[in-house]
């Protein structure tokens, strides 16, 4: 009886060398711009207590309602699945005193790894995801959001992908101003309560600005005629949003402003904005990276009142984008795998081939080396070194040689010859040193 093969989870996915490749590329790419901006990296636990993201996220979200990964540990506790990571990097913050009890102490964050939904599985969605987030603390002025979106708008030049990607703008204003505009949508959406689905008439007093987020049909053709949040924003944020719009004008960032961007979460108030793509490679998932402010975040989870703004790329969605518009690109950037290929023809040899490996990485630290321990013909070794793109093969215990000699070629003039080991180390120098 053939036993069943264990299958990867619905909506995790695997990732192979050539794609991982890119992806480490991508990374690092957009963490030395971070870097450069005065970002430091924190790194915080994969699975938390569940109460932190209710408390953080909203309770009335689809994120806390139906796409967490919780489950009871061996004491009993809920714990989740980070489904997002600012609410664990503000914990973290809070936990361990960086904001030193000042709302006014900047801390200037990032971080990457893996978040979990259980949403439905699609192109550029899935139930494990890639992000690399940044959250910036301790300034309320429309400076720091206009560089932090500046700072993404950079991302994209440097990847070449900026013609691709448009940004989506708009400010929610305060917990005051969407309380009010809260009340008048909710009057409005009364009027259509048999068109509501299951979803919407939950959330009708609840938390009725999170129906903007509807992806019934129906219902988004009613939205058109709702109020606009725009309309009910305070005066502070009408100033912050302006000023916000004066700096990305001057700094040649274009933007359109959306009246119904709101994002998932409900800690975010005032600046929220998207960075979406208008290529058909993501499907329905265009939107590559989103974030905003959340000034009331660190007070509601146990801290003192500090302001803040951060912002998510998603790596997942980055790589499809790259991989559709810049195939040269993914080709070149997967790496020769190694610089010397050494190869063994008699089993009598191992010893000798390992000893000389690591003669030659004492020597040569950076090299990339790879011994082949198959007993195949030279062709064979010459071809898949080649393949390998090693830019030369050795190959120890031939025949052909007396016991100290090894053979050496060198792809990249096409030569071949038989040298003794010491004077093997000096070729190999000269080699990789000149390059």
């Amino acid at each position: 009886m053939t036993l069943k093969y264990i299958q990867a989870i619905r909506g995790m996915h695997d990732v192979f060398p050539q794609d991982a490749a890119l992806y480490r590329y991508l990374e690092t790419v957009l963490i030395d711009m971070l870097v450069r901006y005065g970002y430091n990296e924190i790194r915080t636990p994969v699975v938390e207590s569940t109460h932190l993201f209710k408390r953080a996220i909203g309770t009335v979200t689809d994120v806390v309602e139906k796409e967490m990964y919780s489950f009871n540990d061996r004491n009993g506790e809920s714990v989740t699945l980070r489904p997002e990571g600012t609410a664990g990097c503000v914990r973290a913050c809070i936990e361990h005193g960086l904001f030193y009890n000042n709302r006014y102490q900047e801390q200037r964050l990032w971080y990457i790894g893996p978040m979990f939904r259980r949403e439905r599985p699609q192109r550029g969605r899935y139930r494990q995801f890639q992000q690399l987030s940044v959250e910036m603390f301790g300034n309320y002025g429309p400076g720091v959001d206009a560089e932090l979106i500046m700072m993404t708008a950079r991302f994209w030049k440097l990847l070449g992908i900026s013609k691709y990607l448009s940004l989506e703008l708009n400010s929610i204003g305060s917990l005051d101003s969407r309380r009010l505009y809260c009340n008048d949508l909710s009057n409005f959406l009364l009027q259509y309560i048999d068109i509501l689905d299951e979803s919407a008439r939950r959330r009708l007093h609840s938390n009725p600005i999170r129906i903007l987020d509807t992806k019934n049909k129906n219902i988004q053709k009613l939205l058109y005629n709702a109020p606009i949040l725009t309309e009910y924003l305070d005066s502070e944020s009408r100033v912050h949003f302006s000023h916000l719009c004066e700096l990305l004008d001057a700094g040649g960032v274009s933007y359109i402003i959306n009246p119904r961007l709101i994002r998932g979460l409900d800690y975010y108030n005032r600046t929220v904005f998207e960075w979406i793509s208008n290529i058909s490679c993501l499907g329905a998932q265009n939107t590559v990276c989103a974030g905003g402010r959340y000034d009331t975040l660190v007070r509601n989870l146990g801290g003192y009142s500090t302001p803040a703004i951060g912002c998510s790329v998603g790596l997942d969605r980055l790589f499809l984008l790259i991989s559709a518009i810049n195939s040269k690109l993914c080709r070149n950037i997967f790496p020769n795998i190694i610089d010397i290929y050494i190869a063994i023809s008699h089993m009598s040899d191992y010893k000798r081939a390992i000893l000389l490996s690591e003669r030659i990485r004492d020597i040569l630290p950076t090299i990339r080396l790879y011994i082949s321990y198959r007993i195949v013909n030279l062709k064979k070794q010459f071809r898949k070194a080649y393949a390998y793109g090693a830019r030369v093969a050795l190959v120890v215990g031939s025949n052909k040689m007396l016991k100290d000699h090894v053979i050496l070629k060198d792809f990249r003039f096409g030569k071949q010859e038989e040298l003794v080991q010491n004077l093997l180390i000096d070729k190999l120098l000269s080699i990789f040193e000149s390059n």
